[in-house]
């Protein structure tokens, strides 16, 4: 029993370095929108290049990949799967994870987006205290943190192996690398917001995970 609370502690101290590595990279991008440093070159590159034209039912389907990382969809997705497993195993558990992960996004990102007021490319300019809303993309934080929890909590309640847990993981992936291009296609945001969002959402998302590994439940699964 002694070995298995260590071996525990071990993989909660592992996994909270990582969170705490990608919340730097995260440090790292915000300290370069705020100073316009090199990364930020990229921003007028990548905005500047020609996008393709999507019309009709092709416009239609870029719009709808964009929402799946719509805040109002990842978080009501979330709630109803989260509420599902909770009432299935007699615990609040899934339901309190999923609280926990979308109170602090919206803690995180909101106030950061607020504070920095960075404007969008279809503004026209790049302005910083303009009043926007762009970095860090919330399209890209919520992909990968409600998508993510919604991953793990199927794994952990669930009866998938370790395979079907890593297609899930890959699937996370899949999802949040699709909603920023289809962002930077759309012009809805900066390539460093896109990829600050990523930051500050993996890092919430291992974060909010190691603390629910930390304190096990008997109606999980794995």
């Amino acid at each position: 029993m002694q070995k298995l609370a260590q071996n525990r502690r071990r993989q909660m101290d592992r996994a909270l370095r990582w969170s705490l590595l990608l919340f730097v990279g995260f440090l790292l991008v915000t300290h370069q929108v705020l100073i316009n440093g090199p990364l930020v070159s990229y921003d007028e590159k990548i905005n500047s290049q020609a996008k393709p034209q999507f019309d009709g039912l092709s416009g239609f389907v870029l719009r709808r990949l964009d929402d799946l990382g719509l805040r109002s969809l990842t978080a009501t997705v979330l709630l109803i799967a989260a509420s599902i497993i909770a009432y299935k195993f007699k615990t609040w558990r899934p339901l309190n994870l999923a609280m926990i992960s979308l109170l602090s996004l919206n803690l995180v990102v909101g106030t950061f987006k607020l504070v920095l007021g960075r404007t969008k490319p279809r503004d026209g300019f790049d302005l910083l205290h303009a009043g926007g809303m762009s970095y860090p993309s919330g399209h890209a934080s919520n992909a990968v943190l409600s998508w993510g929890i919604l991953a793990y909590l199927i794994y952990r309640y669930a009866k998938v192996d370790r395979y079907q847990g890593r297609l899930a993981s890959a699937g996370v992936v899949l999802i949040s690398l699709t909603v920023c291009v289809v962002s930077l296609i759309r012009q809805t945001h900066w390539f460093t917001d896109l990829l600050g969002g990523l930051f500050i959402g993996s890092a919430l998302l291992v974060a909010v995970i190691t603390i629910d590994r930390y304190v096990p439940s008997k109606s999980q699964l794995h």
